[in-house]
């Protein structure tokens, strides 16, 4: 689950098959008491039909905490941690940091560091079209050394300066007529 609409789906599945639950959390879900292999299979049904998976390998779960960890804190919180990504992942899910990488990183044929920088442009896009923030804000808020390397990585990953970025959104679509 990576999405408050995940969550909410859930919910909805959970309370339609009668299954109490105490927290449903982006990735997780706590039931109130064990459920039967008949459950189980009801739940993954219905999960399935929304286009979500019941996961079950410890392993895949601790990749989606791994993920869920990081769009939480990139996209949610109001404040990133003061702390190393690496210390806070290790600290938040009780595992060596090197073990949670080395498994991200052959499951996910990518680095940690890597997925949160995707993240860290994506909130970096939504705050220029909120346009509440000017880019040296932005830059200190998501813990940029500085705005040259906020641009640099920016660019990297969209092909697009900022500046640029802020500019296509500020025009106006043309109608289908006008194309």
């Amino acid at each position: 689950m990576v999405s408050i609409r995940c969550k909410m789906i859930v919910k909805e599945k959970l309370k339609e098959l009668g299954l109490p639950y105490t927290i449903v959390n982006l990735g997780e879900v706590e039931l109130t008491k064990n459920i039967t292999q008949q459950q189980r299979e009801q739940l993954k049904k219905a999960l399935l039909k929304s286009g979500l998976e019941l996961m079950e390998d410890k392993k895949a779960i601790l990749i989606e905490q791994i993920k869920n960890v990081i769009i939480e804190m990139v996209h949610y919180a109001d404040e990133l941690p003061k702390t190393n990504f690496s210390d806070y992942l290790s600290k938040k899910l009780n595992y060596d940091y090197t073990y949670l990488s080395n498994l991200f990183s052959e499951t996910e044929a990518t680095t940690i560091e890597h997925f949160i920088m995707l993240h860290k442009i994506e909130r970096v896009k939504e705050l220029i079209i909120y346009d509440e923030l000017n880019l040296t804000e932005i830059a200190y808020k998501l813990h940029y050394s500085s705005v040259a390397h906020l641009s640099n990585q920016f660019k990297k990953i969209t092909g697009l300066t900022p500046s640029f970025f802020k500019s296509l959104k500020d025009k106006k679509r043309n109608t289908l007529e006008d194309v």
